[in-house]
């Protein structure tokens, strides 16, 4: 039986030999327990038929001393068994202990009004606690913590706002079995690697080590032996001592935020209630391993800790505990009563909420004069010879820069060397390392730099060397970039523009590696705006508009850039210059803006459509000149947005001539000619439809590439037989 101490000043260490007063440690307590009530609540709630998330924090409510460490203004993307942090950290900015449980209720009812996803998922977060939610079962969010982290130093470097305060400190925290994962890997590297080369990251990682996930075991020592990297300082604690807990963390978050660098705290805790409600842990634990971790229940031992400084009694804390159970249980019940989301455009009001016409009156916002002449070292582009698509582009991101001073451009080989291909030549000299700068050759580290930027108030140009590399990190878009917005009724974004260089046609040049035409693994992403310019005058106002959707509604925007186009100067015959176009003076940027969703027409034939997008427009323009001239009346749709597509101008151009070829350069399989298809007749349209696209091949090298490319004979052939 445990049995009082002789009572302790609460202004007083809790116990000889910690920093934690007891009525530090009395408050926390409550934050546990609360927590681990929210737990039964959610068990009871499916009883009920009434919860939908089972998933809780018991074992790990030692968060609590985190959250007791840092500062409420410190950005957190929280393990989805932070309900102790969660809870202390409402409560540390000023809200009632009610505020924070009622939130909680709310994500695991599905109620419409709950503060931070509206009903969509159960998540921590809020927009006035600087908590980001997460809806990651992994690791995945390593990275953009990263690029939080990095964003605080850069933002302040930079002399632009942040969404966080300058001496932020960013807290990422994950289970042991996470650590695994390709994408903390990742993160862990990047942190590592930015820190040995002397770079300031602000960042402290989490690590919650129960020493299972699900049923795997972690083996012993893993977590520490994975954690030591160079330039991350490593800290460990048992996190079922909240007053070691808090020690070890206050001394971890002094150490990242007084060296700007980052460490790791390496949090000893327990699970139990299962994995979530579902789970059988008698299926996979002996008895001895589940009764070795009740023995360390965290909620218990701070219990004990209180009692043995004589600060609460037994009996004392036995109906705290029947009191704060009936309130969290009749708080549950009156969430049930909440309105629940109801209709598809309820659910989806958040995924990407774009305002056309601030982002039109933005786009053509241009540098003064003398910025303008400052960075183009008086050689304005509006008085060059007319350009290249590669030339065009460049030109744009410089007029950009100049625009927008949180702006920055990064990835791969994008600074001295100016990228591979030259788009981004120049830019570095003329605007600093700090905002054009080379990364790391790891994807999923470039996008969590852009994700970490555009949640703190930065706007992120990140680049993709080439379009087969994106899939190496395509969930930090999917999973990570285009849910932001959606689990958090966009009080949360993460604007980010990223250019890719893609699709093929390089002359058999590089293999499949360097020529992907592979993009419906994009267009699945619900909210994506997918950009596909193919002429220099396009890539420009796209560019334009992609920025400024970012930049006023926090659009996560692909900017898909042709390679094989990047060069090129001539359509029809050698020398005519068809393929080049001058650059716009900003006071034309406003008659030239080119809508998201707005397709460009070429021809006004009334015979034969022809739908295209990228190296396809140049073919399907070659081609539909060969088909006029035998007396065919060709027109071009190209439609330059693969997401969305542009409906309108599509039906349009399909009823004006009732006759469509699409020319599709992606797979057969899976190709965008099969969203248009589908639009097409979805919209009612009556007429004949053809595609011609690429095979369901990978890419060769040489002329092998030729047989499974779609090519301009293809296009011809297929456009007669449609037309009889």
């Amino acid at each position: 039986m445990l049995e009082a101490g002789p009572a302790r000043d609460p202004g007083q260490p809790v116990r000889d030999g910690v920093a934690m007063t007891g009525e530090r440690c009395r408050t926390l307590f409550r934050r546990q327990l609360d927590s681990r009530l929210l737990d039964v609540a959610a068990r009871w709630l499916r009883a009920q038929d009434e919860g939908y998330y089972t998933i809780g924090s018991a074992g790990h409510e030692g968060n609590a001393a985190v959250a007791a460490a840092l500062r409420p203004g410190d950005p957190a993307l929280l393990h989805y068994r932070s309900g102790a942090f969660y809870l202390t950290r409402s409560e540390q900015a000023g809200r009632l202990p009610e505020q924070g449980i009622r939130d909680v209720l709310m994500g695991l009812t599905a109620a419409a009004d709950e503060p931070i996803a509206g009903g969509r998922h159960k998540v921590f977060g809020h927009p006035d606690l600087a908590v980001i939610p997460q809806t990651s079962t992994i690791a995945s969010h390593v990275p953009r913590a990263v690029g939080v982290a990095f964003a605080i130093e850069r933002a302040r470097a930079l002399g632009v706002r942040s969404a966080w305060p300058e001496d932020a400190v960013a807290v990422c925290s994950f289970g042991d079995a996470s650590i695994n994962h390709a994408s903390a890997l990742s993160g862990f590297n990047t942190a590592s690697y930015a820190t040995y080369q002397g770079q300031a990251l602000p960042l402290l990682f989490v690590c919650e080590d129960n020493g299972i996930g699900i049923s795997v075991r972690t083996p012993k020592g893993w977590v520490e032996a994975a954690a030591r990297r160079p330039g991350i300082e490593y800290f460990a604690a048992d996190g079922c001592d909240l007053a070691q807990a808090y020690d070890v963390a206050v001394r971890a978050a002094e150490h990242v935020r007084e060296h700007r660098s980052p460490a790791f705290l390496h949090l000893s805790t327990v699970r139990l209630m299962g994995h979530a409600g579902s789970d059988v842990e008698a299926a996979y634990r002996t008895q001895r391993e589940i009764k070795a971790d009740l023995a360390r229940d965290p909620v218990l031992r701070t219990a004990a800790l209180l009692v043995e400084a004589g600060l609460e009694t037994p009996e004392g804390l036995l109906t705290m505990y029947e009191s704060a159970r009936e309130h969290v249980l009749r708080m549950a019940m009156e969430t049930t009563r909440s309105p629940r989301l109801g209709s598809a455009r309820e659910v989806m009001g958040p995924i990407a909420p774009r305002d056309p016409e601030l982002i039109a009156r933005i786009s053509p916002v241009a540098a003064t004069g003398e910025a303008r002449e400052k960075a183009f070292a008086g050689s304005l582009p509006e008085n060059e010879q007319p350009l290249t698509l590669c030339q065009s582009i460049n030109r744009t991101l410089a007029d950009a820069l100049s625009v927008y001073p949180e702006m920055t451009v990064f990835g791969e080989d994008v600074a001295k060397k100016g990228g591979v291909y030259g788009v981004t030549r120049g830019l570095q000299k003329r605007f600093g390392p700090g905002r054009v700068f080379d990364t790391l050759l790891d994807e999923q580290a470039i996008l969590g730099l852009a994700l970490g930027s555009g949640v703190s108030g930065l706007l992120p140009v990140p680049e993709i060397q080439y379009l087969a590399y994106l899939h190496n990190a395509l969930d930090q878009i999917r999973g990570e970039a285009a849910t932001l917005s959606f689990f958090s009724r966009a009080n949360y974004t993460n604007p980010m523009v990223v250019r890719v260089a893609g699709y093929a046609y390089q002359k058999g040049f590089g293999g499949h590696f360097h020529n992907d035409n592979a993009v419906a693994a994009l267009r699945d992403i619900p909210g994506l705006v997918i950009a596909s310019p193919s002429r220099p005058d396009d890539a420009s106002a796209m560019l334009r508009t992609c920025l400024a959707a970012a930049r006023t509604s926090g659009s996560v925007c692909v900017y898909l850039e042709p390679i094989a186009l990047y060069h090129t100067r001539d359509l029809f015959e050698q020398g005519d210059g068809g393929w080049l176009a001058p650059y716009a003076p900003p006071g034309r940027w406003a008659e030239t803006h080119v809508p998201i969703g707005r397709a460009r027409s070429y021809g006004d034939g009334r015979d034969l459509t022809i739908v295209t997008f990228g190296n396809g427009v140049r073919m399907s323009l070659r081609a539909a000149v060969r088909l006029t001239q035998e007396g065919y009346g060709c027109r071009v749709l190209d439609l330059r947005w693969l997401a969305p597509l542009p409906m309108e101008d599509l039906l349009r151009a399909a009823e004006l001539t009732g006759n469509v070829l699409i020319a599709d350069e992606t797979r057969h399989s899976g190709g965008v000619s099969e969203g248009v298809v589908t639009e097409l007749l979805d919209a009612g349209f009556t007429g004949s439809i053809a595609r011609v696209t690429s095979s369901d091949s990978f890419i060769p090298l040489g002329g092998a590439a030729d047989h499974v490319l779609l090519s301009e004979e293809e296009i011809e052939q297929a456009a007669r037989k449609l037309l009889g």
